[in-house]
């Protein structure tokens, strides 16, 4: 079993990442009892604070929050936090930090830091000897920009961590409804005969988000909707979709079938970057009631980056052949959603003659993540009422919502990062991704990449607000489907 981390070393701890997410996460996890006694938090960054500035900052931020501090909790949680001021890509900073830990043996590294800052923190971690033997290592993606800054990042990495001891995440995975789909799928005995592609016709996955780059255009010029969403969160969800069930539930018998997917994935083509994927960057709309910039304004001169993608996904295996997957994420969106829908093939013949065949839908499982948590099928139900000349359908959810279920006195929406660290904190790496599963979902993207460049597939302005060029919606109803909107 692995060792139970005995401190945490947050670095970036001033930065928004920390502030919003981190810090919050590890104070409920505080105050629900899952920090072990005696556990450190070490926090650092660049900036020059007391530990005491530092906690009173820490204090301010949560309390600004509507759960509020219970002083109980507070009180326990502040005692535990230590302040470095340093610049931990220096052995001298990474030695700063070693008071702080004396004593510990397993501590656990949080790099929520620029990924250009990796390599030099491990290696000065390693030089002051903060890396034991239980020592772990937690990074925010991205891992790389393709496949050969990927490898590059990864064999750094290698040079002081061994695989088991690199937790890579991906918070989607924290995520209770992302986590509910195994659940779903591998606890319940009549879905798993109707996951195929006998039955099911097409998956649908989308990651919409209304806000648009602003202030992060140099890390996202860089890198554009495919690299930064698709290559990770959206091959992710696809995985859990599409895995095989595994043998069990430890982490490397999942982590096992959804690299298998990642390597199913049929490669991009040039022939199909125009039939099978769309590019688009919003320009001036209106999203929620107020005008927005448009990225290239943002930005303040011209761009080829593309802030929305469509395309179509293909698994060659037996369980998925001729399933067709549409993948679509943008900035600037109507609204903020993240879905992943099943939808099933309609019956093959109707009894209930033409009058109900205008109201006949095919089955749909609908897998909300954000921003409600929920999970809902769709089922042909007979209206109520008299009519005559046959019988009239309807439509009609069966939800699993889990605010609805599980609401009441004390009840709140976790923070993925929650469960994250608690994984991490006890080595669990089964919500975390392994290094060939980057490397593999890398390889597939670099193939869309290069089949956009050798086509000359440039991004297609949509305005802000809307759902993205009008080619996005041309591409999936070329395959006789439609977005689930």
């Amino acid at each position: 079993m692995p060792a139970t981390a005995d401190a945490i070393v947050l670095f970036g701890a001033t930065g928004d990442l920390a502030r919003r997410m981190l810090l919050p996460s590890l104070y409920f996890l505080d105050a629900d009892g899952f920090l072990p006694d005696g556990f450190r938090l070490v926090f650092t960054a660049r900036a020059d604070l007391s530990t005491e500035a530092f906690v009173e900052q820490t204090r301010q931020a949560l309390s600004a929050r509507p759960e509020g501090l219970d002083d109980a909790v507070w009180a326990r949680f502040a005692g535990r936090i230590t302040y470095v001021g340093a610049d931990a890509t220096t052995p001298e900073g990474a030695e700063a930090l070693k008071p702080a830990l004396d004593g510990c043996k397993a501590p656990l590294c949080f790099l929520a830091v620029s990924p250009s800052l990796f390599e030099k923190i491990c290696c000065s971690l390693a030089a002051a000897g903060v890396t034991t033997p239980d020592a772990r290592i937690v990074l925010e993606k991205p891992i790389g920009r393709d496949l050969e800054t990927s490898h590059h990042v990864n064999a750094a990495l290698g040079e002081v961590f061994a695989e088991e001891q690199i937790f890579r995440i991906d918070h989607y995975l924290g995520k209770e409804t992302v986590q509910n789909l195994i659940a779903l799928r591998f606890a319940n005995t009549f879905f798993e005969p109707l996951w195929n592609n006998l039955t099911i016709d097409h998956v649908q996955i989308t990651v919409a988000e209304t806000e648009g780059v602003g202030a992060r255009w140099p890390y996202y010029d860089e890198y554009g909707a495919l690299r930064d969403m698709l290559q990770n969160h959206m091959l992710q969800l696809l995985c859990l979709v599409a895995m095989e069930p595994p043998a069990d539930m430890e982490p490397d018998s999942v982590r096992n079938e959804k690299v298998k997917v990642l390597r199913s994935l049929r490669r991009f083509t040039r022939m199909d970057a125009a039939e099978k994927s769309v590019r688009g960057q919003y320009t001036a709309g209106v999203v929620s009631g107020k005008t927005a910039e448009g990225y290239e304004t943002e930005r303040g001169q011209k761009s080829g980056t593309e802030t929305f993608v469509a395309l179509r996904a293909d698994i060659d295996n037996w369980r998925w052949a001729g399933v067709p997957f549409f993948l679509r994420t943008g900035k600037r969106m109507p609204e903020k959603r993240t879905t992943v829908v099943i939808q099933f093939k309609p019956v093959p013949h109707s009894i209930f003659g033409a009058a109900s065949l205008m109201d006949m839908s095919p089955n749909r499982l609908v897998i909300d993540l954000q921003p409600d948590e929920d999970i809902s099928l769709t089922l042909m139900n007979k209206a109520p009422g008299l009519t005559q000349g046959g019988m009239r359908l309807q439509s009609l959810p069966l939800s699993l919502s889990l605010l609805k279920t599980y609401e009441g006195p004390g009840a709140r929406r976790r923070i993925a990062y929650e469960r994250l660290l608690l994984d991490a904190i006890h080595g669990d790496a089964t919500l975390f991704v392994r290094r060939d599963e980057v490397e593999e979902a890398w390889r597939w993207v670099d193939g869309v990449a290069d089949a956009w460049s050798e086509a000359g597939l440039h991004p297609r302005p949509y305005a802000a607000g809307s759902w993205g060029p009008s080619g996005a919606f041309a591409l999936i109803e070329r395959f006789g489907k439609a977005w689930s909107d």
